[in-house]
């Protein structure tokens, strides 16, 4: 209770009070999170009791960097129910979200300036450019991109969301220097102008219409999975489970069979394909734990399934 005869007091004593400034109450009123009661008789804003546990919370709120607008809500919540509900969740959910994006962007920054930090002096405006190129935290929508533009026309957006989820590296939330190197090379490589030099779709997956794309790609999938099991246990290329599907993933998109000289027929195939090796290559750099054994990449498990293709046809392949 303020000591006023009518139970009110003055703008300068609330402030006092409550530990913040007289400007700072004035704002909050200004905004109306702060109603005052009245105004005495030259003009001067008056606040209820009320006001200071109000004002208490508008300050625990602020400080946590709610916008105005949040703590509005979640103000108007209390004052309607009686305690602070949902409002107060979401706001907090919101702000621990966007903390963690500022976190991921500056561990990002940390490890894009030691990148440029260690490396040779003569190379660090090279590399200042090769990762200034990139946002942070950054964003994989060029790579995304590249991929789509690489894909068979009016393949069905559920078969190329499927794609892409394996196709496109997620950045790992706290970097390391080689891993940030990685994610800009990635970038430069798929941001680069057309050119005769790119990379073309492989003349196996051509020869599949839209529809028969989206199960070749689906099957090569699982196929690509079971071999990066296998590739995880160190175990070499092999005929086996992976192998069947990986055939299979080709032979059901032409409506085929499976049968041995379709397989010796896609190794050669294969073999002779356009690659995009150094994408699986510096993909592997991205998701591979620092300093530890390469992860399998959808690159690296083809590689992997082709040369096991290519024991059980007795096919030579070269890479």
């Amino acid at each position: 209770m303020f000591s006023s005869y009518d139970g009110l007091c003055g703008i300068g004593e609330l402030a006092e009070r409550a530990g913040v400034s007289v400007k700072t109450v004035r704002f909050y009123s200004d905004n109306g999170l702060l109603p005052e009661v009245s105004r005495s008789v030259g003009g001067h804003r008056r606040y209820g009791p009320d006001s200071l546990e109000r004002l208490r919370m508008i300050r625990s709120l602020r400080t946590m960097d709610l916008p105005v607008s949040a703590v509005r809500r979640v103000l108007d919540e209390e004052e309607t129910a009686g305690r602070a509900g949902g409002a107060l969740e979401d706001a907090v959910a919101g702000q621990l979200r966007e903390l963690g994006s500022q976190l991921r962007a500056l561990r990002w920054r940390e490890a894009a300036l030691r990148s440029v930090q260690e490396c040779p002096a003569a190379e660090r405006p090279d590399r200042l450019r090769l990762i200034g190129a990139v946002s942070a935290p950054p964003d994989t929508g060029p790579l995304a991109r590249f991929w789509r533009g690489w894909l068979p026309p009016r393949m069905p957006a559920r078969a190329v969301t499927a794609f892409l989820e394996i196709a496109v590296p997620q950045p790992p939330e706290d970097p390391d220097p080689a891993q940030v190197l990685a994610f800009a090379r990635l970038h430069a490589m798929v941001s680069r102008p057309c050119g005769g030099d790119e990379p073309t779709q492989p003349h196996a997956h051509r020869a599949a219409g839209a529809r028969a794309s989206a199960v070749l790609y689906a099957g090569l999938a699982e196929a690509y999975d079971l071999a990066a099991t296998e590739m995880r246990r160190d175990r070499a290329p092999f005929p086996g489970e992976a192998l069947d599907g990986f055939v299979d993933a080709y032979a059901s998109a032409r409506n085929t069979a499976d049968t041995p000289g379709f397989r010796r027929a896609l190794a050669r195939q294969l073999a002779a394909d356009p690659r995009i090796d150094r994408y699986w290559e510096l993909t592997a750099e991205l998701v591979s734990p620092p300093a530890g054994r390469p992860e399998p990449t959808p690159g690296s498990a083809h590689d992997w399934l082709l040369a096991a293709l290519d024991s059980r046809s007795g096919t030579a392949l070269t890479a």
